[in-house]
């Protein structure tokens, strides 16, 4: 009944936003601050039930499908952009590569011209695991801003149909400072979690926490994304690993070992307006403006999640 209720708060917050300021909402939606942040650990780490399957053969983008939004990125966001998005009408090797760094062979994702690698497999039900780290280059519009990309997962629908530039799907933020925040990309994608009101955060003021109130998150209201648990990234030029924890319509993002994310009840809105549980889909690495490296993405199947526990 609860999550009735919230969903219900959710969905008529954009009406009251004309009255409100994203701090009245995002108290509305999450109550009053914690009075102490929350330690987070794993439990129950699932033992794999089959081989873990290399998504990067250390050679080549073989089962890696690019896509570039605009050529120019500021218009990403705009309602009429004025031009199509590119698409795969160019050579994007000046986008997406392997190169070498630190002594072995990578994913280069440039990051000026925003879009994604899409992998091919239609995965459900497993544990994904891969290392990144940032590049020194930053490029317009986000100069200045922290350096930003994403996993996305549970990818679906038609190229391009989000902004032009990426599939619908659930978001494992990549960002300096917020990696691991969740996020529904796309207005028919839902996903539903606990959170926390925090002052300190730029809108929506909304952090993941265990035993917080839950919400439904959708794109385009006070809800679209929800800040990790911790910062638990490593310095610039260092390497972070990444783990995903994926079993039907429920996920774990995980962030150099430290749980930071526990999303469930993913989903797709279908025309009729019923809520349809979303279970599988494709992976997206991103171009959003910054230099970014990938490399080690394995992905192994499973049949049960880890437990999010708050630490003693």
């Amino acid at each position: 009944m609860r999550a009735c209720q919230t969903l219900i708060v959710v969905l008529t917050l954009p009406a009251a936003a004309l009255a409100q300021s994203s701090t009245d909402q995002a108290r509305a939606i999450a109550g009053d601050p914690p009075s102490a942040s929350q330690r987070l650990t794993l439990a129950d780490l699932p033992r794999p039930t089959g081989k873990a399957t290399a998504l990067f053969d250390g050679r080549s983008l073989t089962g890696w499908q690019p896509w570039l939004g605009y050529a120019d990125p500021a218009v990403t966001y705009r309602g009429d952009p004025g031009s199509k998005p590119i698409g795969t009408g160019r050579d994007t090797s000046g986008d997406f590569a392997v190169r070498r760094t630190d002594g072995a062979p990578a994913i280069w994702i440039k990051g000026q011209t925003w879009g994604s690698l899409v992998q091919r497999d239609d995965l459900r039900d497993y544990h994904l695991r891969l290392q990144y780290k940032w590049g020194a280059k930053t490029w317009p519009p986000r100069i200045g801003q922290p350096p930003n990309n994403g996993l996305l997962y549970h990818t679906h629908g038609t190229p391009g149909d989000v902004f032009g530039t990426w599939q619908p799907s659930v978001e494992f933020e990549i960002m300096k400072g917020s990696t691991g925040m969740a996020v529904t990309v796309g207005t028919r994608v839902r996903a539903r979690t606990t959170v926390a009101f925090d002052p300190s955060l730029i809108a929506p003021h909304l952090r993941f926490r265990v035993g917080g109130r839950p919400i439904d998150m959708v794109n385009g209201t006070a809800t679209w994304n929800v800040e990790a648990a911790t910062d638990a990234e490593r310095p610039i030029g260092q390497w972070n690993t990444l783990d995903l924890y994926v079993l039907g319509d429920r996920a774990i993002h995980v962030v150099n070992g430290v749980p930071v994310a526990d999303v469930r009840d993913l989903a797709t809105i279908a025309q009729d307006g019923t809520r349809q549980p979303l279970t599988h889909g494709q992976i997206q690495l991103q171009s959003e403006g910054a230099e970014t490296w990938f490399r080690a993405i394995t992905v192994e199947p499973i049949r049960t999640l880890p437990r999010v526990m708050v630490a003693d």
